[in-house]
């Protein structure tokens, strides 16, 4: 069996119920929910969007804040300035591009202001089921000190995740990384003596 494929297997078996921590109900209420996450923790959106989306998660009710009330109310997520101008240009290119419907397709969500690779691939994966793998921190440090990537930028990375992860793991792949990384390979001090991985991880063997 190759090592990817165990450690596949692995980490399946360690978290098969790995799904998204976001709370949405939309897809629009997921496209920014991912949008606010950047650089921010999923508790503390969820705690922001539990009070925005109650009268804002559509495009057109979005666009009844303007940029400094939606910034008041994403304040704690951190960069909320250009996070509040992302979200309106984002509801904006969606009604006046797509009739209102979040576009299901990677290249129609990069179209979207604001919208990059990794929120296009979670949208794209969590909602419509296509098969992405997206790359925020965890994903970046566990693959690398694993060995599934061998790469210096998250654009890198996705490409190498994709020659070495089958396709059809993709999705379920990045929710396995994540939870990897916040429940024992920690960014500064990694819990290899409870890894389940350690016998097949480039990090631990190096160290």
């Amino acid at each position: 069996m190759k090592q990817t494929e165990q450690m596949m297997e692995i980490l399946e078996e360690c978290y098969p119920d790995a799904k998204p921590a976001l709370v949405y109900r939309t897809a629009y209420e997921l496209l920014v929910a991912v949008i606010l996450s950047a650089q921010c923790t999923d508790k503390r959106v969820n705690q922001v969007t539990s009070v925005l989306f109650e009268a804002h998660n559509t495009p057109s009710s979005m666009l009844e804040l303007s940029e400094e009330e939606l910034g008041q109310i994403i304040f704690p997520c951190g960069l909320y300035r250009s996070k509040a101008k992302h979200i309106l240009s984002a509801s904006r290119d969606i009604l006046d591009k797509f009739g209102g419907e979040v576009p299901a397709t990677i290249p129609e969500l990069k179209s979207l202001a604001g919208v990059g690779q990794k929120t296009a691939n979670v949208v794209y994966s969590v909602w419509f089921g296509g098969d992405a793998i997206a790359v925020d921190t965890h994903v970046f440090r566990v693959s690398n000190r694993l060995g599934l990537a061998h790469a210096d930028t998250p654009f890198k990375t996705e490409e190498d995740l994709k020659r070495s992860i089958p396709k059809e793991l993709w999705s379920q792949a990045h929710h396995w990384l994540i939870y990897h990384g916040r429940q024992v390979c920690h960014s500064r001090h990694p819990d290899c003596e409870r890894c389940a991985l350690s016998h097949l991880c480039e990090y631990r063997k190096n160290s």
